[in-house]
């Protein structure tokens, strides 16, 4: 593990110290089997460690990955690392609901995938590890390099790539870059799963990669797809088709993006040599995301769509598809925070998702944050027939519905997953029955 002043390191612990890094080494002294890997001799020899074995390498981060190489080898295990836009989270928990019947799986935990979390991952796969899902973050461009150099991953995932993290990518066309350092990054042999239905996937320039590339989609050609997609009670049904066979298949949550995730889990399952039928079966049980599309019953009687999780254009395009599926006869509410780490670019795709969101019957479009207010404007200068509120922060925003919603209104909440305000918003709608 790297230093961080504010861990509580544990007895046998490798600590790999940098140049910069200000240690406490009173602290460290009276850890017991503590070893301490650092490139700097003097901040060694300066220091009187009694009870601490040191090692002087010359090159601290080549010794890192020479470490985590040597763990990640003494386990002949698949791996799998998924990374994209959206759909990320709700993938990884979908396969580990799978797997975790047969067998044990050490996972990265609900949405923390931080490049610094990848190696205190890694060191949870022990003796008993049968397979090992990892969600890949990206804030900017070398993080999923870095985190496949860790992982090791015999199977990687690319959800889809929509517009997200651009002040860490420069643009688009870097984010996309940043996405596919994934192809690098799986072992010879290996297997890359891509959605054949995303138009930036097919930016991906997979004609230098070497390994196997399996497909899923519902619109294009592709190795496992879906078709008769419809909404059902609570959840979707489907048909799949893979290797010339035919499945029914229903998954819980609404939106056709669900689909995809179920395809790209179906993906792994395939290429892991397992029943793609008795996933199928398992995955009725799989119990929808807190915050992802959540339905539940609201001030005045009303339905609120909590999808405060994460913010994003991808996201919320896939939220309005569901807000307008299930909302006829419906009064449609729509509350939308910022969109952030869109770098220079968010007045643009603020604006765009403005002419979005007035392509749709909106009854009331109230927008929190002085970036939102771009999507506000926009929408009223492309005609929407909304009434439109905009509020710098989400003051007096449940006041004003508070005097709206009843059982005919339908109210969707996006958020940023850093917004606290807008996640305790969306629980006071929901606890005001």
């Amino acid at each position: 593990m790297n230093y961080d002043p504010q861990q509580l390191i544990a007895p046998n612990t490798m600590l790999f110290i940098r140049k910069s890094d200000d240690i406490n080494w009173e602290e460290l002294n009276n850890i017991k089997h503590l070893l301490i890997v650092c490139d700097e001799k003097e901040k060694l020899q300066n220091q009187a460690l009694s009870q601490i074995t040191a090692i002087y390498v010359r090159n601290l981060l080549q010794a890192f990955f020479v470490f985590c190489t040597y763990y990640r080898n003494l386990f002949d295990l698949p791996v799998v690392a998924i990374t994209g836009t959206c759909g990320k989270t709700t993938t990884k928990e979908m396969l580990k609901h799978i797997l975790s019947n047969e067998m044990n799986v050490q996972t990265s935990v609900s949405s923390k995938n931080e490049p610094r979390q990848s190696l205190p991952y890694l060191l949870g796969i022990d003796d008993d590890t049968k397979a090992a899902v990892f969600e890949l973050g990206l804030g900017n461009s070398g993080n999923i390099s870095y985190q496949c150099q860790i992982y090791q991953p015999t199977i990687g995932v690319i959800t889809n790539i929509g517009v997200h993290h651009l002040d860490g990518c420069k643009n688009l066309d870097g984010y996309i870059k940043a996405k596919s350092e994934i192809l690098y990054g799986i072992r010879a042999g290996g297997t890359l799963i891509i959605n054949s239905d995303d138009e930036n996937t097919k930016k991906i320039p997979l004609s230098t990669y070497q390994n196997k590339v399996f497909t899923f989609g519902i619109k294009n050609k592709a190795d496992i797809y879906a078709t008769a997609v419809q909404f059902a009670e609570k959840g979707m049904k489907f048909q799949v088709h893979v290797n010339n066979k035919k499945y029914q298949a229903y998954i819980p949550g609404y939106g056709e993006h669900q689909v995809y995730n179920v395809l790209a889990v179906l993906a792994v399952i395939h290429e892991l040599g397992l029943s793609v039928q008795k996933a199928i079966l398992q995955l009725r049980t799989f119990e929808q995301m807190e915050r992802h599309l959540q339905f539940s019953k609201g001030v005045g009687g009303s339905t609120i769509i909590d999808d405060t999780w994460t913010n994003n254009p991808t996201s919320l395009e896939a939220a309005l598809k569901v807000l307008d599926s299930v909302g006829n006869g419906k009064k449609r509410y729509l509350v939308l925070g910022d969109i952030k780490r869109l770098g220079k670019f968010e007045k643009k795709y603020h604006m765009e998702l403005g002419s979005l969101v007035a392509t749709y019957p909106i009854h009331t479009l109230i927008t929190v944050g002085t970036k939102a207010e771009n999507i506000a404007k926009q929408a009223i200068a492309d005609g929407t027939s909304a009434k439109v509120y905009m509020y710098k922060d989400i003051k007096g925003v449940y006041e004003l519905l508070e005097q709206q919603l009843d059982r005919e209104s339908l109210l969707l909440i996006k958020g940023p997953m850093s917004s606290r305000a807008m996640i305790q918003f969306a629980k006071q709608l929901k606890s005001s029955e």
